[in-house]
């Protein structure tokens, strides 16, 4: 039986799973391989940037500050303003299947539907961002 997420190591786990199916990836691996130079400070960015988001009410060492939607029209950019729904289908598919594969519980539940909530708001983001 698989166990929730539960801690900041979870996190790191689950982000770094997930990122290595991400840089593999035909579609998606160009991209982030091309603009990410320092993968290590990368994912513990984001392991913050999760933690904070699925342990809001806990009182946490990290707690992330940025810019998500900054970051990903920078990406965007990179990417000549391709990125699409199908970019977006293949993030979310990689980052179910590897909660799925790693963990069961409402924590890991919620990271599946926050997830689902950042990659519509940042979908439609990039798009107004692109008519300015």
């Amino acid at each position: 039986m698989k166990n929730d997420i539960k801690n900041r190591e979870d996190i790191a786990l689950l982000v770094d799973a997930f990122y290595e199916k991400i840089r593999k990836d035909n579609v998606l691996g160009p991209i982030f391989n091309g603009m990410i130079l320092d993968w290590e400070t990368h994912l513990n960015h984001l392991t913050t940037f999760w933690e904070s988001s699925l342990f809001m009410t806990k009182k946490l060492e990290h707690r992330y500050s940025g810019n998500p939607l900054e970051a990903h029209i920078k990406v965007d950019k990179y990417a000549k303003n391709t990125i699409d729904e199908h970019h977006f289908g293949i993030w979310l598919n990689y980052w179910s299947q590897t909660i799925d594969d790693l963990f069961a519980g409402e924590v890991a539940d919620n990271a599946k539907r926050r997830a689902r909530k950042m990659a519509t708001f940042i979908h439609i983001k990039l798009f107004e961002a692109r008519e300015n």
